[in-house]
């Protein structure tokens, strides 16, 4: 169990969801509430995958996005967009900010976990 997965996801519910669904791919699963606490999980962490909700409290996800991938110590981090936001230019967004996945809520925990082995393997 090696491999490192945080979460950054201000709902308790579908944090908790997220956490339940990556267990069982034999990962240490870390969360963060909110991007400030996320940033610093990171660099104490130094996970190989993010899911990464855009709508945090304080710092938002575009922000975390944008300072991971500003970072010599976390620009080559794999992250996930996970939002409720499913506008198609949200997907253009992240994928312009450095994501290497994007996924809406709600989501299928099956869908979740391919994506999450896919960044992991790559």
């Amino acid at each position: 169990m090696d491999q490192r997965v945080l979460v950054i996801e201000d709902s308790p519910s579908v944090r908790r969801l997220i956490e339940v669904c990556l267990r069982v791919l034999d990962v240490n699963v870390s969360s963060a509430i909110d991007g400030i606490t996320g940033l610093d999980q990171i660099g104490a962490m130094d996970p190989h995958v993010v899911v990464l909700d855009i709508g945090l409290p304080g710092l938002d996800g575009w922000e975390v996005l944008s300072r991971l991938r500003e970072n010599p110590n976390s620009s080559d981090v794999k992250v996930l967009v996970l939002t409720a936001h499913a506008q198609p230019e949200m997907a253009d967004r992240a994928a312009e900010g450095g994501a290497d996945a994007f996924m809406t809520k709600p989501f299928r925990p099956i869908d979740l976990r391919v994506q999450v082995e896919k960044l992991l393997a790559s």
